[in-house]
This record gives C-alpha cells, sequence and structure tokens, in this order.
C-alpha cells in the first residue's frame, strides 16, 4: 500500500518514490509519476507560426487545448522521424497540462532518496538545473528531470500563449 507524503509524492512502505523512465535516443530519464497524467501514442498536432521549434503544436484531448513539446528539441537531441513507438507522455505541471514527446516510455521504478546521486557541476557552461540526479540501475544510468525546473516559467508563458491562442 502506498501513502502520501505532504509534498505530494507517493511514497510505498519502504520510503521510495515512484518515477516513470522514458527514453530519448540512448539516453533514459525517469520523471516523478505523480506529474503523469496519461501516455499516449503520438498524434497528429495543430502548429503553431512562430512558435520555438521545441513546441510542436497543440492537440485537443477531451476539450483540454494541450501545448505539445518535442524533448528531443529541448535536449538538442536533434529531430527524428515519430513513428509507431513514439509517445506522448501527458503531464500536470504547474497546474497546466501539458505533452512531452518522447521515444518510448520504459518503467515505473521505485527508488529511495539516498539511490539518487547529485548531478555533477557543469558550472556556466551546460543549465543543469533541472537535473535533480543520477540513479544506476542494473547496467544503466537513469538520469532523474524535474520536470517543473525543465519547462521553466518562461517557456511556461509560451505554452500558456500557445493555449490560449487556439482557445
Amino acid at each position: 500500500m502506498n501513502d502520501e507524503r505532504k509534498d505530494g509524492a507517493m511514497i510505498n512502505p519502504e520510503g521510495a518514490r515512484e518515477y516513470l523512465t522514458f527514453t530519448l535516443g540512448d539516453e533514459e530519464y525517469g520523471i516523478d509519476i505523480l506529474k503523469v497524467q496519461e501516455i499516449r501514442g503520438f498524434d497528429a498536432v495543430t502548429r503553431i507560426a512562430n512558435a520555438p521549434a521545441f513546441i510542436k503544436g497543440v492537440i485537443n484531448m477531451r476539450g483540454v487545448i494541450v501545448p505539445i513539446l518535442d524533448m528531443r528539441l529541448k535536449f538538442n537531441l536533434g529531430q527524428v522521424d515519430y513513428n509507431e513507438f513514439t509517445v506522448v507522455i501527458i503531464l500536470n505541471v504547474a497546474g497546466r497540462v501539458v505533452g512531452i514527446v518522447v521515444d518510448g516510455v520504459s518503467d515505473v521504478i521505485a527508488l529511495k532518496r539516498e539511490q539518487i546521486r547529485p548531478a555533477p557541476e557543469f558550472g556556466a557552461l551546460m543549465d543543469t538545473a533541472y537535473i535533480d540526479g543520477l540513479t544506476t540501475l542494473d547496467d544503466r544510468m537513469v538520469i532523474m528531470v524535474d520536470i517543473e525546473k525543465l519547462i521553466n516559467s518562461g517557456e511556461m508563458g509560451l505554452v500558456d500563449q500557445v493555449g490560449s491562442d487556439m482557445a
């Protein structure tokens, strides 16, 4: 049985939090499962003129206009063609519904805080504020992402603008 902490995170009796892991290229990332609203296949989006490249467009999901962000472009991993394995993770971020395009969803994992190591410091070379830490599962490294820090307030303003332009 799972319990809910004051910060909203789900913890199981062993004190572990649950994360959804997904892939982008050869890398694996993890996000707090409580931010995930649903997982769906990639459908065509309505493009928005003058939107940044990583904002692919919007979809109408049961009457809600949902901006769709491509994480490959956000992380500068290059564009790839979407296929039957391309997935959109619908998230609730800071009270807003946003979709992120990823190459695939891997698993749901439970981690204790001590299993997540701090991210290395890269100084001004690279913005790592959105990286919660790193963990190793079997022989693979998983980058733990704070999705609210990743989709920063300035970008959320763009996302809000895209959504309101379509409403």
